[in-house]
């Protein structure tokens, strides 16, 4: 989709704040707030515009473990891949999950309360994924910075 320059900019600021109101942003872009509505509606469906969220901190409502777990297939077929991306969506544990390339073929963001849940998920993963060659983890020391923020410096001209 082409975006032109107020398109880029409403991204900007509504990706850093989703609670500015049309008007605010309408000020902030030379727009009505007519046309701001009209403009997030098209980007949303068109998929820019993924969803509107709030970030939350996962040890403030106690999930107490953050960890990225890293899994490397025996053999990477796409229908092995496929089924385990399909069970791994209904995991409510996966914050986010990537299929990348390297010593790994998938990488999950996972949240549990404690290690005992942990550790109840990764049999879960492991009965899933028939073809899973290993599960490695590297729990989360200190989450230093958390977000969602897609740099468009690239297509802003201020």
């Amino acid at each position: 989709m082409e975006l032109d320059q107020i398109d880029a900019r409403l991204l900007d600021l509504v990706q850093r704040n989703n609670r500015l109101t049309s008007e605010q942003l309408g000020a902030r872009v030379g727009l009505s707030a007519s046309g701001v509505l009209r403009r997030l509606k098209r980007l949303r469906s068109r998929g820019v515009i993924e969803a509107d969220v709030s970030i939350i901190s996962p040890k403030a409502v106690g999930r107490n473990v953050t960890a990225l777990v890293l899994i490397s297939f025996e053999r990477t077929r796409a229908d092995t891949v496929d089924r385990l991306k399909r069970e791994i969506r209904k995991m409510p544990e996966v914050m986010s999950g990537f299929c990348v390339t390297g010593k790994a073929d998938v990488v999950l963001l996972v949240t549990v309360n404690n290690i005992e849940e942990y550790e109840q998920f990764t049999r879960r993963l492991a009965d899933e994924g028939s073809d899973i060659k290993r599960i490695e983890t590297m729990v989360v020391l200190d989450r230093f910075k958390a977000g969602f923020t897609v740099p468009l410096a690239s297509i802003l001209c201020w």
